[in-house]
C-alpha cells in the first residue's frame, strides 16, 4: 500500500449532511435556510440574475465587439514535430492513433495539422483539416496527407472601387508597354489620329444675337432686332440652358 492510493481516495465521499436534527446538530433550527419566505420551501433555485428592484446587472454592463464563441468550429491541434517525434517511419496516422499516442483527447472529435516544427519522416497522416505549411512539409519528407473532411472553400470579399480601379489602370499601363510602336500593336486612337478621325466633326449651330429673340420662335421672327426678356412663369420650363425669350409686344 501506498500513501498517495489513501490520499486519492480521501475526500472522494463525503459525509452526508444531516439536517432537521435540532440546534445541537450544528445546522440551527432552521438547517441553514433561514426564517420564512421561497428560501425555506423545497425546490427552490437562486435566480442570481434578479436583483429586485435594481437595475439589472447583465443590462448595467456595456456591449461592444463581436464574438464567435457560440458557434465556431474548434480542432484538437497536433504540430508536424509531434508526428515526427511520436511516429516511426512510414506510418499511417489516424485519428485513433493520434489518441493513442496522447496527443489528441478524442477521436471522434475534429483534428488539425498544424507547421510547427521539422517533418524527419515519411507519414500518411488523416486528419479533417492541414495547414498549408503542414502539407507542405509532410509532401516534402515523402509523406502524404488525406482530408477526411471537406477542403475549405475561399470566401468571396467584394474588393473597393479604388482598388478595382488602380489595378485597371496598372493592366492598361502594362499592355500599353508591351504594345511596340506603330504595326499591328498601334494602339486604335492612334490609327484613328493617323487616318484622320473617324467622326466628322460636329458643325455647330449658329446662336442668336444678344438682345434678338431666336429665329425658330414664330412670333418672335416678327420682333428680331427688337430687345426681349424672358418672362418669370417660363423660368421652370424651359429652364436655364434654353431659355426662350419674347419682346415686349409679345408677352
Amino acid at each position: 500500500m501506498n500513501i498517495t492510493e489513501i490520499t486519492q481516495k480521501a475526500g472522494a465521499r463525503p459525509k452526508r449532511k444531516r439536517v432537521g436534527r435540532g440546534e445541537s446538530s450544528g445546522w440551527g433550527k432552521t438547517s441553514g435556510r433561514g426564517h420564512k419566505g421561497q428560501g425555506q420551501r423545497s425546490g427552490y433555485t437562486a435566480m442570481s440574475l434578479r436583483e429586485g428592484a435594481n437595475f439589472p446587472f447583465f443590462r448595467r454592463i456595456p456591449k461592444y465587439g463581436f464574438s464567435n464563441k457560440i458557434f465556431r468550429t474548434e480542432y484538437q491541434i497536433v504540430n508536424v514535430a509531434e508526428l515526427a517525434e511520436r511516429f516511426d517511419k512510414g506510418s499511417h496516422v489516424t485519428p485513433a492513433e493520434l489518441e493513442s499516442k496522447g496527443l489528441i483527447r478524442d477521436k471522434n472529435k475534429l483534428v488539425k495539422v498544424l507547421g510547427d516544427g521539422e517533418m524527419t519522416g515519411a507519414l500518411t497522416v488523416e486528419a479533417h483539416r492541414f495547414s498549408s505549411t503542414a502539407e507542405k512539409k509532410i509532401a516534402a519528407a515523402g509523406g502524404s496527407v488525406k482530408w477526411l473532411a471537406d477542403r475549405p472553400k475561399k470566401k468571396f470579399i467584394q474588393k473597393p472601387r479604388w482598388q478595382i480601379a488602380a489595378e485597371a489602370k496598372a493592366a492598361g499601363k502594362d499592355a500599353g508597354k508591351a504594345a511596340p510602336k506603330g504595326g499591328k500593336g498601334e494602339s486604335k486612337k492612334s490609327a484613328k489620329k493617323a487616318d484622320g478621325g473617324d467622326k466628322p466633326a460636329k458643325k455647330k449651330k449658329p446662336e442668336a444675337p444678344k438682345g434678338e429673340a431666336p429665329t425658330s420662335d414664330a412670333s418672335a421672327k416678327e420682333c428680331q432686332g427688337k430687345p426681349f426678356r424672358v418672362r418669370p412663369d417660363e423660368l421652370h420650363r424651359s429652364g436655364a440652358a434654353g431659355m426662350t425669350g419674347r419682346c415686349y409686344q409679345h408677352f
